[in-house]
């Protein structure tokens, strides 16, 4: 009986514990993006004048999963808002798992001030802070190949503050920990690289809006990598840069929809323009001897897209990219293993795409494209498929 009673107490005593109910609801949402991508030149993908991240490659040949993505965001608390997504993609054959993003947000700060702390897609320019899968291309434009291997992510911290006028204005401060490429070293004990923003923007009449922004990047860099290169001795030579970079931005979109209307019917013009400036040396890690070069650099880039939904469920839209690399330093080897060596060639590409889409939670896409970025000339053909299952965010402007 005395058993009995203990046992009762007990599952008593324990019952609050299996009772509780947790407020933590969150959004779920998960994207899959499947491609086939079919190209007319198999040589190794460079891009001269550009110091290449391991992410900012082709896409292999054939059948492959895209860059999937399982996100988590809810409302912690009436103070702040939390987001984790990880993305999911085969990489050399194998299928990786990244942590993508893991930050909170503020929520009630006021006067127009909100904070984020963790890990997330930089506002510099006006492409970088969206998913890969809202992008309206397959691939990212030639100048964020080049400049930040496809997109800028860091960990640190973000201010805004949305200014209380009639015009959209929205002033912006990262301080980033900069141990991610392009800045590749995490100096300064952890604060290595900063970004300031600026994006203004409003409304002509029901039909027309736009948006307007300035950006700044700068980071003192410690051993930034390249891809590697494999010699005939077997020995990997890998490129590293170690100096000052700073990168200048430029965005512009003008937005047109009949009547404010673009559940039927709109047209969107679209470009960025950056400029990269760097200082410093570059030397070829595993040469021996060392090979060395002092290195002075200037890249600029910009695209230009144009998307016309001409029907509720259909789009086609064009883009053209173009770079230009003014690069010099001591050893001309040295830079030209690293990349950098623009070889007298302007990289330039053409794409054409054409999408459908059944909702607003899938999407099928073909994308042509003719790729001048490197000396060998290149003719593409993608595929595309992005699904999303569960929660679907509203997209920014």
């Amino acid at each position: 009986m005395k058993r009995t009673l203990l046992v009762a107490a007990a599952l008593c005593a324990c019952q609050p514990a299996f009772a509780a109910k947790s407020n933590f609801n969150p959004d779920i949402n998960l994207v899959l993006d499947g491609r086939y991508v079919s190209y007319s030149n198999t040589s190794d993908y460079s891009l001269p004048g550009f110091m290449l991240g391991e992410e900012a490659g082709r896409s292999p040949q054939g059948l492959q999963l895209g860059h999937g993505e399982l996100s988590l965001s809810a409302n912690i608390d009436d103070m702040f808002f939390g987001k984790l997504t990880t993305a999911i993609a085969d990489h050399e054959g194998e299928t990786e798992i990244e942590l993508e993003e893991a930050f909170i947000r503020t929520l009630a700060l006021g006067n127009g001030l909100s904070i984020k702390a963790g890990r997330f897609f930089s506002d510099i320019g006006y492409l970088n802070s969206q998913h890969a899968h809202t992008w309206d291309f397959t691939d990212a434009p030639l100048i964020y190949r080049g400049l930040f291997g496809n997109q800028l992510i860091d960990d640190g911290f973000q201010i805004n503050w949305l200014a209380p006028t009639d015009l959209f204005l929205k002033l912006g401060l990262e301080s980033l920990r900069g141990e991610r490429f392009p800045a590749g070293g995490g100096t300064n004990n952890g604060s290595g690289a900063y970004t300031v923003f600026a994006k203004l923007g409003g409304d002509v009449g029901i039909s027309h809006s736009w948006q307007l922004g300035i950006s700044h990047w700068s980071a003192k860099i410690e051993n930034r990598l390249a891809a590697a290169h494999e010699h005939t001795s077997a020995i990997t030579e890998v490129p590293s840069f170690s100096g000052d970079s700073y990168i200048n931005g430029i965005d512009f979109i003008w937005k047109w929809a009949p009547k404010g209307n673009k559940r039927e019917r709109y047209l969107t013009l679209q470009a960025e323009y950056f400029e990269r400036n760097e200082n410093g040396g570059i030397e070829l890690i595993n040469s021996s001897p060392l090979e060395t070069s002092t290195y002075i650099g200037r890249q600029t880039g910009w695209y230009l897209q144009a998307v016309y939904k001409f029907k509720p469920q259909w789009r086609i839209g064009y883009r053209y990219d173009q770079l230009h690399a003014d690069n010099n330093g001591s050893n001309v080897n040295v830079l030209t293993e690293a990349g950098v060596n623009d070889q007298g060639h302007k990289p330039t590409r053409s794409s054409l795409m054409l999408d459908y889409s059944h909702s607003e939670y899938s999407r099928v896409r073909l994308q042509l494209s003719k790729d001048d970025s490197y000396q060998d000339s290149d003719s593409m053909i993608m595929i595309q498929y992005i699904m999303s299952l569960g929660a679907h965010g509203a997209h920014r402007f």
